[in-house]
C-alpha cells in the first residue's frame, strides 16, 4: 500500500482497484485494496500481433523456425456470446465495500479490469453522478479498458468538498496529464453532476484537448426537482438507513437477505433476457442492498448533494460559452425531465462540436442498463481518437466477435431470404464456388458494382470476415459519418457501416488504406449506382477517369473486379428521384439532402458530381437470390512506373470496368439456370437437408 500513500501525499490521488469478478466477494474494503494499480504507470509495451515465430529443436539438435498459425477469431462467430459484464447487483455489492473506506478526501482509482489498454491509449477520467462511488462505469470497465487508460473519481459519503474544489482537483489532474502527453486527448465522462463538473473543467481550460461524454447532464434539473426534494428531505428523520431497513424488513446478514441474494444470483446465472428479465434482476439487486443504499445516501449527504448540484449548475452555466471541447451528450429516452428540446438546441448552438445521441429505451441510469454499451457508442459515432483529430484508419477499433454476431443477426432475415451464392476466381483462372480465390495478403483493392441501397454489402462484408478473416474497409459517402441532428433520417442506421470499418471516400483514404496493406472496397459509381433510377438496374455509372489505378500501383496492390446481381429479385422501384421531384414535399427533401451532400464533398472530384441523394420508393417482391462473382485478381506490382502514364492507367481502368460488367452479365445469364433461384425451392431443399445445409446453384 506504499504506492497509494505516496500518490495521495504527492498529488492528492489514491490508486485503488475494484474487485476481480472471479474473486469471491469480501465484506471488508481493505481486502479489495491489496491489489494496487498505480495511476502514474506508463502505457504497457505493445504486444506483437499477427503471426509469431518461435524456435524449436529437431531430432538432430538443429534449430528450426516454426510459424504459429493464427486462428480466425471470427470463424465461430455464430456461437459468440456477450462480453461478461457486471450487473447492478455487482455495482451495489462493490459500493458496499467502498462505503467502508474510512472517508477521506476525493481521490482517483483505476480498476484492475482496465489494465490491458493498447499502446497510446488516451486517458479517460470518469466523474460520478449523485452516488459518488466512481463505480458508474462498472459494466464497461473491461471493454473500455482495452482502448482507454481509465481513472475513476471516488467521492466518499462523508466528504463535503464544494463544487469549485472538485473542479480544481479534476483540473489539476487534467493539466498534469496534458503536460505528460500533450499530443493525446483527455476524455471526461461525466454522469449527471459529473457532467456539470466536466463542462466546468472544459470551460476553464479551452486550450487543452478534451473530449466530453456527458450522460444525462443535470444542467437544468434544479428548476424542477431540487427545491421540492430539499423540502421533503428536511422533514424526514435523520436515520434514513435504519428507516429503510425497518420499512422493508431487510438487514444485511438476515435470512431474508440471504434468500433474496440467492434469487438474485439465480436470475443472473439464468441470464433472463428482455426488459422484463432486466427489471426483475434490478428489483432483486436493489431489494438485497437496501442497507447499502441507505448508507450511500444518508439524509445529510443527499442535502449536500443537492447544494453541490445547484452550485455546479450555476458555475457551468456562467461560462459554458467558453467550452471548446468536442462533446457527445447521451440522453435517456425514458427520462425526459432532465433536458427538453430547447435545452438540447441550446447546447448544439453553444458548443461548437456537439452531437446528441438518444438512448431510446434507457431510464435514469443508462450506464448500468443491459442495452447500453458505451464502447460501442463511441465506435459508432467515430468519437474515439488518439491524436488531435479522429483518423478513420489509425483510430479504428475492430469489431468484437459478438459485435459481428449482432450485425449478422440484424441482417439475418435478408441473408436467409436471399441465400447468397459467392463465386471467386483462382490465380489460374478457374472459377470456383466460395471465397478460395480471394487474396489473403494485402494490399488488395476490390472494385465493383453497387446494388440498390447497398444491399450487396450486408452478406458480403460479414461473410468474408467470418470465412477468410479478411476485413474489408469500405469507402462510403462522407454523409454517412455526419452525426446530424433533427433530420428525417435516423443516423443510427449508419452505425453498422462505421462499426464494420467504413471510411469516407477520397483518394487520400485509398492511399492511406493501401499503405497499411488493407483490403479496400471501392464502388466508383458511388451513390449514383446505389440510388439509381427505374430501368437502370446493373448499369455502371463510373466517372470517365479515376485515380484508383495509379494509387493501387504505387503500393503494388492487387485489384479484384467483382459483380453482384439479385436486388431486382427482392424489390422494385416505384418512386425514383425523377418521380419525387414532381411532388413538392419530396422535391424539397431531395434538394436539401443533395445540397448537404454537395457541401460535404465540395472540392472532391473523386466521384461523379450532381448525384441526387434520396431514398427510392420500393415495393418488395417474394425474395429471389443474390449472386457474387469475384474476378481474377489483377496484379499491379512492378507496374508503378508504367502506370504513372495517364493513358496506360486509363487502359487498366477501362479493363477493370469491363471485367466488372462481364461479371454482372455472366451472373444475369447463369442465374436463369439456377433451380433454386426462387424462395420456395430453397425452402423445400432446406426442409429436407437441414437449415444449415448449403443450397446448390447453377453449374459453373
Amino acid at each position: 500500500m506504499e504506492t497509494a500513500t505516496v500518490l495521495r501525499s504527492t498529488f492528492g490521488l489514491c490508486a485503488v482497484s475494484s474487485s476481480n469478478p472471479r474473486r469471491q466477494r469480501t465484506s471488508a474494503a481493505k481486502h479489495r485494496l491489496t491489489s494496487v494499480k498505480s495511476i502514474t504507470s506508463t502505457t504497457p509495451p505493445p504486444s506483437s500481433g499477427g503471426r509469431r515465430r518461435g524456435k524449436g529443436n529437431d531430432e538432430k539438435g538443429a534449430t528450426a523456425v516454426v510459424a504459429k498459425v493464427v486462428k480466425n477469431p471470427y470463424s465461430e462467430v455464430e456461437a459468440a456470446s456477450p462480453d461478461l459484464r457486471k450487473s447492478l447487483s455487482d455495482f451495489l455489492e462493490e459500493a458496499r465495500d467502498f462505503l467502508g473506506d474510512g472517508g477521506g478526501p476525493p481521490r482517483w482509482f483505476s480498476p484492475v479490469e482496465c489494465g490491458a489498454q493498447a499502446q497510446g491509449s488516451p486517458l479517460l477520467l470518469f466523474l460520478p453522478g449523485i452516488d459518488g462511488t466512481g463505480l458508474g462505469l462498472i459494466r464497461h470497465h473491461k471493454k473500455l479498458g482495452e482502448v482507454f487508460d481509465i481513472w475513476c473519481l471516488h467521492i466518499p459519503v462523508s466528504d463535503r468538498t464544494p463544487a469549485k474544489e472538485l473542479v480544481k482537483l479534476i483540473e489539476k489532474t487534467v493539466k498534469l496529464e496534458h503536460s505528460r502527453f500533450p499530443n493525446r486527448p483527455i476524455y471526461l465522462v461525466g454522469e449527471s453532476i459529473g457532467a456539470c463538473l466536466a463542462l466546468d473543467v472544459a470551460a476553464r481550460n479551452p486550450d487543452i484537448d478534451l473530449s466530453l461524454i456527458l450522460v444525462n447532464p443535470a444542467t437544468h434539473v434544479n428548476n424542477f426537482i431540487s427545491q421540492p426534494l430539499s423540502g421533503m428531505l428536511n422533514v424526514l428523520p435523520d436515520g434514513i438507513p435504519t428507516l429503510l431497513e425497518d420499512i422493508f424488513g431487510v438487514k444485511h446478514g438476515d435470512p431474508l437477505t440471504g434468500m433474496l441474494d440467492a434469487l438474485s444470483n439465480e436470475f443472473s446465472s439464468q441470464r433472463i433476457g428482455g426488459v422484463g428479465g432486466g427489471m426483475l434482476r434490478d428489483l432483486f439487486a436493489v431489494s438485497t442492498n437496501i442497507p447499502t443504499l441507505g448508507r450511500m445516501f444518508p439524509k445529510d449527504t443527499l442535502l449536500w448533494k443537492l447544494e453541490l448540484l445547484k452550485s455546479a449548475i450555476a458555475s457551468v452555466n456562467s461560462h459554458i460559452d467558453s467550452v471548446r471541447a468536442e462533446t457527445m451528450i447521451l440522453l435517456s429516452g425514458r427520462d425526459q425531465w432532465l433536458l427538453n428540446k430547447e435545452d438540447i438546441d441550446r447546447y448544439l448552438r453553444t458548443l461548437p462540436k456537439c452531437i446528441v445521441r438518444k438512448l431510446d429505451d434507457s431510464g435514469q441510469f443508462p450506464l448500468l442498463e443491459d442495452g447500453v454499451d458505451l464502447a460501442n457508442i463511441i465506435k459508432a459515432t467515430c468519437f474515439y481518437r488518439r491524436g488531435k483529430s479522429h483518423d478513420h484508419i489509425s483510430d479504428y477499433i475492430m469489431p468484437t466477435t459478438y459485435e459481428l454476431k449482432q450485425q449478422m443477426d440484424n441482417d439475418r432475415l435478408l441473408v436467409d431470404a436471399t441465400s447468397p451464392v459467392m463465386l471467386s476466381t483462382l490465380a489460374d483462372g478457374t472459377l470456383v464456388r466460395g471465397l478460395e480465390g480471394l487474396p489473403l495478403e494485402g494490399p488488395v483493392l476490390y472494385v465493383g458494382y453497387h446494388m440498390l441501397l447497398g444491399f450487396d454489402l450486408v452478406p458480403m462484408v460479414s461473410q468474408i470476415l467470418k470465412e477468410k478473416n479478411i476485413h474489408l474497409r469500405g469507402l462510403a459517402h462522407p454523409m454517412f459519418f455526419m452525426n446530424l441532428h433533427d433530420t428525417i433520417v435516423d443516423t443510427k442506421m449508419f452505425d453498422k457501416y462505421k462499426i464494420m470499418g467504413g471510411v469516407p471516400v477520397s483518394n487520400f483514404s485509398i492511399y492511406k488504406l493501401l499503405r497499411e496493406k488493407a483490403h479496400v472496397l471501392l464502388y466508383p459509381g458511388g451513390v449514383r449506382e446505389a440510388m439509381h433510377r427505374k430501368g437502370e438496374e446493373y448499369k455502371l455509372f463510373w466517372p470517365e477517369r479515376s485515380e484508383f489505378v495509379r494509387v493501387a500501383s504505387k503500393f503494388g496492390a492487387k485489384i479484384v473486379p467483382f459483380g453482384v446481381v439479385g436486388v431486382d429479385d427482392i424489390c422494385e422501384i416505384v418512386l425514383d428521384s425523377n418521380d419525387q421531384k414532381k411532388i413538392p414535399i419530396l422535391k424539397d427533401l431531395v434538394e436539401t439532402a443533395t445540397r448537404t451532400a454537395g457541401n460535404i464533398r465540395e472540392g472532391d472530384e473523386s466521384e461523379l458530381g450532381n448525384q441526387d441523394i434520396y431514398f427510392p420508393g420500393v415495393v418488395p417482391k417474394i425474395p429471389g437470390r443474390f449472386y457474387y462473382y469475384f474476378g481474377k485478381p489483377i496484379e499491379t506490382a512492378g507496374k508503378e512506373k508504367e502506370l504513372k502514364d495517364k493513358e496506360k492507367a486509363q487502359e487498366l481502368y477501362l479493363q477493370v470496368k469491363s471485367e466488372v460488367e462481364q461479371c454482372v452479365a455472366y451472373l444475369k445469364v447463369k442465374r436463369e439456370s439456377d433451380p433454386y433461384r426462387h424462395l420456395l425451392p430453397r425452402m423445400l431443399y432446406q426442409a429436407s437437408h437441414g437449415l444449415s445445409s448449403e443450397i446448390p446453384t447453377f453449374d459453373l
